[in-house]
Formats: C-alpha cells, sequence, structure tokens
C-alpha cells in the first residue's frame, strides 16, 4: 500500500496525512472550493479539486472521487468520519475498482447504519438494548401508541441518523405529534432516509463507549473506554479516557460485551460501541460507529497506540501485533471540541479567523483544522480543533485543559471555549457528577 487517498477534510484529513508519513506512504488529499487554502490540502503529497463547496457537489460525490482515486493510482481510500465513512455503496464502489476501503466490510457497514437491524442484530448476540420498537415506525398515531405502552419519556430517533440528528427527547403526546414529523422529514434530508423508531427514555444516563480493533482473521481487541456524557445537542464536546466513577466490573464486562459484539457480526477495522449507562450501572447498547471516531485521540494517549495505523495495517491483511493482554492503560487523558459557535446559543459562527495562536505544552496535543487567515465557512461542521491534554490523574488533566483553553487565542470569530472552560471549572464536572444532561441542567 504505496499510496492511500484521503476522502475527508479538516482536521481528521491532517491526522491521517500524518500517520502515512510516518509509515512512508504517499497522501493525496481531495478539497472542494471553499477548502482549496485549507491546511490538510499543503500536507499532502498530491491534491486534486473535487467542486463546488456544497457537500453534494464535493464530499459527498462518490463517482468524482472515485475517479480522482484512479487517476492518482491510489492502492486503498481512507474516509475519516463522516462524510463516506458508513457509506456501504461506496465501499461497494471501491471493491469493484480493486481500491480498498480502509473500514469494515459494506455489508457490515448496511447492518450497523440501519440503527433499527442493528438493534436486532445485538439482541440475537445478548446484547442488552434499550428497550424499544423492532421494527421502523410509519406514522406518528403509531408512535403514539408505541409510546403510551412504554411511558413517556421517550427518545424518538431516526434509522439512519447520527450526530444528533433526527433524535430528540419527547415527553407528552402532543410533543411526539409535532416531533415525528419534523425529525422524519430532517433525516430524509440528511441521510435519504426518513425512517424513525422510539426508545425508552433512560434517566440519568451517561454516555460511555469501547474503542475496538479487528483484523480480517477473527481476532478482536478492545482499547478501554471512553466517557462522552458531555454533550449539547445530542452532540459531543468533551470526552475523556477512561470513564470517571464506574466499577472495574462493570468496565470489564462492559468491555467483553463490545468485543463479543464484534466477534458476532465479523467486524474488520476500527469501530466503537456505544452504551447507555445508568445510575446503577446497567448499560445498554446504543449503536455502533464503524469508523474512527473523532475523539480518538484520548485512547491514543492512554494506550501509546497509533489507531489510524493499525486500521491501515488492518486494511493491508495484517494479523493484528498485539494481543488483548498486551494492552495497557495509564494516565488520563481528555478532550475538548473547539467549536467555531456562538458559546451560548450553539449557533454556528462562520466568518475570517484574524489571529490564530494555539497553546503549546509538554501535556498538550492539538488536532486543528485552521490557521490564521482561515476562511471558517457555513458549508461543513463547525468544529474547527480539538485540544488534547495528558496528564497523571483526572484533576491535572483538567487543569492543565483549562490552562490550554485560556491560552488559545481565535479571533475573527465566536468560538465555544468560554463553555468550555465553564464546564471544566465546575464543581460538579470536578467531581465526575456528569450526565448526558450535563450541559443544560448546569449551564443556564
Amino acid at each position: 500500500m504505496k499510496k492511500i487517498l484521503i476522502a475527508n477534510r479538516g482536521e481528521i484529513a491532517a491526522r491521517i496525512i500524518r500517520t502515512c508519513k510516518n509509515m512512508g506512504i504517499q497522501t493525496v488529499a481531495i478539497y472542494s472550493d471553499a477548502d482549496k487554502d485549507a491546511p490538510f490540502v499543503a500536507l499532502a503529497d498530491e491534491s486534486y479539486h473535487l467542486g463546488a463547496s456544497h457537500v453534494n457537489e464535493s464530499y459527498l460525490n462518490v463517482d468524482k472521487i472515485l475517479q480522482i482515486a484512479e487517476e492518482a493510482e491510489v492502492e486503498a481510500i481512507h474516509p475519516g468520519y463522516g462524510f463516506m465513512s458508513e457509506n456501504s455503496l461506496f465501499a461497494k464502489k471501491c471493491a469493484a475498482k480493486d481500491i480498498k476501503f480502509i473500514g469494515p466490510t459494506p455489508e457490515v457497514l448496511e447492518q450497523m447504519g440501519d440503527k433499527i437491524t442493528a438493534r436486532k442484530m445485538m439482541e440475537q448476540a445478548d446484547v442488552p438494548v434499550v428497550p424499544g420498537t423492532k421494527e421502523e415506525v410509519a406514522t406518528a398515531t403509531e408512535a403514539v401508541e408505541i409510546a403510551e405502552k412504554i411511558g413517556y419519556p421517550i427518545m424518538l430517533k431516526a434509522s439512519a441518523g447520527g450526530g444528533g440528528i433526527g433524535m430528540q427527547l419527547v415527553k407528552n403526546p402532543e410533543e411526539l405529534t409535532t416531533a415525528f414529523d419534523n425529525n422524519a422529514k430532517r433525516a430524509a434530508s440528511f441521510f435519504g432516509n426518513g425512517a424513525m423508531y422510539v426508545e425508552k427514555y433512560i434517566p440519568e444516563a451517561r454516555h460511555i463507549e469501547i474503542q475496538l480493533l479487528a483484523d480480517e482473521h477473527g481476532n478482536v481487541v478492545h482499547l478501554f473506554e471512553r466517557e462522552c456524557s458531555i454533550q449539547r445537542r445530542n452532540q459531543k464536546v468533551i470526552e475523556e479516557a477512561r470513564a470517571v466513577h464506574l466499577s472495574e466490573a462493570t468496565r470489564l464486562k462492559m468491555a467483553e460485551t463490545a468485543v463479543h459484539a464484534a466477534k458476532e457480526i465479523a467486524y474488520t477495522n476500527a469501530g466503537t460501541i456505544e452504551f447507555l449507562v445508568d445510575a446503577e450501572e446497567n448499560f445498554y447498547f446504543l449503536e455502533m460507529n464503524t469508523r474512527i471516531k473523532v475523539e480518538h485521540p484520548v485512547t491514543e494517549e492512554i494506550t501509546g497506540i497509533d489507531l489510524i495505523e493499525e486500521q491501515i495495517n488492518v486494511a493491508k491483511g495484517q494479523t493484528l501485533s498485539f494481543q488483548q493482554a498486551d494492552i495497557s492503560a495509564k494516565n488520563h487523558a481528555i478532550e475538548a471540541r473547539i467549536y467555531a459557535e456562538d458559546p451560548v446559543r450553539f449557533f454556528p459562527s462562520p466568518g475570517k479567523i484574524t489571529e490564530y495562536v494555539e497553546p503549546k505544552g509538554k501535556h498538550i496535543r492539538m488536532e486543528s483544522a485552521v490557521e490564521e487567515n482561515s476562511d471558517v465557512t457555513p458549508f461543513y461542521d463547525p468544529m474547527i480543533a480539538k485540544v488534547i491534554v495528558t496528564a497523571e490523574t483526572r484533576d491535572k488533566a483538567i487543569t492543565e485543559l483549562i490552562l490550554a483553553l485560556e491560552n488559545y487565542k481565535i479571533e475573527g470569530i465566536k468560538t465555544n471555549i468560554p463553555m468550555v472552560i465553564k464546564v471544566l471549572k465546575q464543581e460538579a464536572f470536578q467531581q465526575g457528577n456528569i450526565t448526558i444532561h450535563y450541559v443544560e441542567e448546569h449551564l443556564s
């Protein structure tokens, strides 16, 4: 595997390029009109123009991406996260052109990409699943009937959803009628699939996920868990490894359950099983992310394992170079996602970055998509960087992250940095008293 095309943009494209360089692999970047001057484009050995700024004319243009891949004579495509990363049609077309898709098989992408199918398969594998519907719900009337049987509040979710899109907490029948139509339309617009389902709401839930690696020879390992409970609008803002206030017995059981699930579906490459965990440490399957995750750096920091490198080696057909007993975790890592957004209303804040100074220090790892004079456009997700801090303890990591963020200078646009600092300084967060509703409960 001498040359890889990165079918993505921003900080994850830059992240993949760095590992490829370390492995002696040439890289090909693709870019839209809006990204022609983006830092990741200059990092790659080659770069090709995709099309107009809108995602449908660029990063979601399957045929154009494959045309460039053939022209550049690449052996493989790394999809990063978002965009093509969970697109089974794209994976199939890669295979048809003898280009390796760095991810799981198209069949697994289809199965896990549909949340209803994924729930059924997990139940068959004896993985605990949040109580709810086993088939898609066709109408708001049907949803109301189901919700009355389950009991309010409930979670309404899009079968093909992700990133909080098509998802809503609903407390009564009147809310559900309106929410069903709105979320179905939104899901159809974003994912081409408006199918909905209903789950029981788990109060005081935490969002904890298990990182997995699986080769093409049946070997599966876990790389411990991540705490991802600090969210706004169902999208994560702060992630940690490892999770706080979780018994060792529960950690181990969740990890073993995730490994078992991956083996049952013949999973390959990097993947993540996401769980909801209640106040009594009962855990329930939420979904499987069949790709690398935004928050993967915190796992790399505590294990010393380069997950992108492992993805590429698995795609080469190699056996995992380590067994479960070889993997250990030390220190505590915490990541803050930095968004170009109003820190109070959470609305995107596009514009030109007039001054940009990143924090520096031995404990700090930066993954950024921008630099001074970069234009943050309204065409893509407003996340512009991630700040990752690793220290001997969680308390030290939090203190170091606060200092890093206070020394992170971004002028010309609004960012969520003030909001993140406020969370980090709160006693409840520092004590680990967190749930997925922390932001709305603790920030006025």
